[in-house]
């Protein structure tokens, strides 16, 4: 697809990285067969072509609207498009460029303004973690809309004391240490018990998605900075033991810092350091073949029959597919994924599902149709904002398939 770039895009980074992605799109359409709101709405414009079209609109000097900002608001950034693009269009990297130039151009209604802000400045708050608080001491008096977002308070269970000389990073992350500790202290356990460490940069905090998905860039790189700085002395040997990875157990902050090499490429002082960072980068999953082998005799699996929702920042952002339920059958739990749309998006989408309730809870209802369709004891995922979005839709027991495997340790 060719484009005339308008001459304020010619000559900046944003409009010469859209304008080698279009060259790519051949406007097949192989996309839209895949893309979860095209599938409810529609709508051309509510698909990865429509809105391809809206964003070479904008880039060719047209002044975007109203109408055009709601079109990619409502776009989930799932990237089920390029797990299914035959030519390899970056729509992720196109979208995230789209909607800040559209929002650079198109003024938020106030109310819209404070909620975006709320969410942006709240959610890595160190604020967030005493207000979630508060919020589950009294989550049977709330509103039902926001007790969807409030999971009852739930235990963080023991972190491990032993050192070993295999050495890991893990990233918290803003969210999940007051939501749901127990996923962190779940890794550490299996970790441990596979003889590695757990290591936690104290100054590293959230992965940058939030704002930068909500079209702060210059706030969330600031986010990726810190937890660059943050990360770097380990390294190379941080109290004299350096790691040999940096491991996510929420695959939305794993494909944000895998992108942190992407992100970072044209600004000297961070290229090579972010680079580093995004190669050594490992979702949890990617560290299963080796736990298998050193967990075999240490695991009595007894969880019953497990669905596996794999997110989509697992499965298209990072393109991991089949390892989670292949290598945990091989610790002898059942796990199989819903025989039916197992590829599309639940609708949690990070903020999405405050932004756009209606569409994240009709992906959310048709989600749970298709897993609950196995008869699952349990629903198993990867990422924390899609297990509490599925919980709040069923009470069958949605977990991160890490603390199953935690609990099957032969004590």
């Amino acid at each position: 697809m060719q484009t005339n770039l308008a001459p304020e895009f010619k000559n900046t980074a944003e409009g010469q990285e859209a304008e080698a992605i279009l060259r790519k799109c051949v406007h097949c359409g192989f996309c839209t067969a895949t893309c979860p709101t095209y599938q409810l709405l529609g709508d051309e414009l509510d698909g990865p072509r429509g809105r391809i079209y809206l964003i070479k609109q904008v880039l060719e000097g047209e002044m975007p609207t109203r109408k055009t900002q709601l079109h990619l608001d409502r776009c989930l950034t799932c990237r089920n498009c390029e797990t299914t693009c035959p030519s390899g269009v970056q729509y992720g990297h196109l979208v995230d460029i789209g909607r800040k130039l559209v929002d650079e151009r198109v003024p938020r209604p106030m109310g819209e303004k404070a909620v975006r802000w709320a969410l942006k400045e709240g959610l890595p708050s160190p604020l967030f973690a005493p207000a979630m608080k508060a919020g589950q001491a009294v989550r049977g008096l709330l509103p039902h809309a926001v007790k969807n977002k409030v999971p009852a308070r739930q235990p963080q269970g023991q972190l491990p004391t032993r050192s070993h000389a295999r050495k890991v990073l893990m990233l918290e992350g803003c969210v999940q240490p007051s939501m749901m500790p127990n996923i962190n202290s779940a890794t550490a356990r299996v970790l441990d018990a596979a003889g590695i460490e757990t290591v936690v940069a104290a100054k590293a905090g959230c992965c940058g998605a939030v704002k930068f998905h909500l079209n702060d860039h210059d706030g969330g790189k600031a986010e990726m900075r810190r937890n660059i700085d943050a990360w770097w002395p380990y390294l190379d040997g941080f109290n004299g033991a350096a790691v040999e990875a940096i491991v996510m157990n929420a695959s939305g902050c794993g494909v944000t810092v895998k992108d942190y090499g992407h992100i970072f490429r044209d600004e000297p002082a961070y290229a090579d350091k972010a680079a580093r960072i995004s190669a050594l980068t490992r979702d949890l999953s990617e560290l299963l073949p080796d736990l298998v082998e050193r967990l075999r005799s240490k695991v009595s699996a007894n969880a019953g029959q497990i669905v596996f929702h794999p997110p989509c920042t697992l499965q298209h952002g990072q393109q991991l597919r089949g390892g989670v339920e292949k290598h945990m059958g091989e610790l002898g739990f059942k796990v199989k994924l819903a025989s039916c749309e197992a590829h599309l998006c639940c609708g949690s989408a990070g903020t999405y599902s405050v932004l756009q309730p209606d569409i994240a809870y009709s992906l959310r209802d048709r989600k749970l149709t298709n897993l609950l369709d196995a008869k699952p004891d349990t629903i198993a995922s990867a990422n924390i904002g899609c297990i509490s979005h599925l919980q709040s839709g069923t009470a069958t027991p949605v977990r991160h398939w890490v603390e199953l495997l935690d609990e099957a340790l032969i004590k």
